[in-house]
């Protein structure tokens, strides 16, 4: 007995020593890991460039067919808030809205440029920048089409088809609001003109989308689609751009030099570029209140 007792004193002066130079590996090995990874401030810091991916659609990013450049009003905010750190925008790639977030994890780019709308989908995957500017979302059916006019409610039925596109948030509204109707579903990457094709053409009875994008295709099509709840929107999303969650060094610069261009009224300016018709889209309201005059 007291020799197996002593063996087995002997084995475990042999594996602890093991145990403890494994465990030390570990150890350094995740420290390690921890000091390598470098925080996306300091690699924008580091190489003076914000790698930017883009989804297409106006007012916030649009692309000239023949030369490729880039446009709107999330392009020219971003490059003027990138001038006023010293950095350049380096535009990566395009994105579709279901995959974009996949890009951010992998690191293919740093941020998408073009101002998305924030959800609860979203939030619990990526991290946003305060609003550049607001979006108010109509429901629109065909030209004529009076069954929903005053009763939103009478959408969230089987007999009813709602137009929208993989990933894009009338598809998040759809599924919300009106869980009962159909879905006319297009893969992403599809023009949003499509959507009010659809509805147009009577593939589909409803569409959700915002007047930015929605009047140019009134002007050019002034007899196919309308807005059947002009007095209140069914939401109003902040535009914002979007990057990896726990980047707080990043988004306090970000968020500082956007409110130098609020606040300055550079924004106001590149909105009305761009802005077509009256209150297409909402501005951020400043911080302060100016102070009243006195007799």
């Amino acid at each position: 007995m007291i020799k197996k007792n002593w063996q087995y004193s002997y084995l475990s002066l042999l594996i602890l020593p093991m145990v403890l130079v494994i465990a030390s590996c570990v150890s350094s090995s995740n420290s390690m890991q921890m000091v390598n990874k470098q925080s996306l401030y300091d690699r924008v810091i580091q190489t003076g460039k914000i790698r930017c991916a883009y989804a297409v659609f106006f007012p916030a990013c649009m692309k000239d067919p023949n030369t490729g450049k880039l446009f709107g009003i999330g392009v020219e905010t971003v490059e003027l808030v990138a001038k006023k750190l010293g950095l350049q925008v380096e535009w990566t790639e395009e994105v579709g809205w279901g995959t974009m977030v996949e890009g951010l994890q992998t690191g293919r780019y740093d941020m998408i440029a073009s101002p998305i709308w924030t959800n609860a989908h979203r939030a619990k995957r990526a991290a946003f920048s305060r609003p550049l500017y607001f979006s108010p979302v109509f429901v629109y059916v065909k030209k004529g089409d009076k069954r929903f006019a005053g009763h939103l409610e009478r959408i969230d039925s089987p007999d009813v088809k709602i137009a929208t596109i993989d990933g894009e948030t009338a598809q998040v509204i759809a599924e919300s609001d009106f869980p009962k109707a159909k879905r006319l579903s297009l893969p992403q990457m599809t023009d949003c003109s499509q959507m009010l094709l659809n509805v147009a053409t009577g593939k589909a009875d409803v569409t959700i989308l915002e007047p930015a994008f929605t009047n140019q295709f009134i002007r050019h099509n002034p007899i196919s689609i309308e807005n059947i709840c002009l007095e209140k929107p069914i939401r109003v999303f902040p535009n914002c751009w979007m990057f990896n969650r726990g980047e707080f060094e990043f988004k306090a610069m970000i968020d500082t030099v956007l409110d130098e261009v609020i606040n300055s009224g550079a924004m106001d300016k590149i909105i009305n570029k761009y802005e077509k018709f009256p209150n297409e889209v909402f501005r951020v309201a400043l911080p302060y209140q100016l102070p009243t005059k006195t007799k």
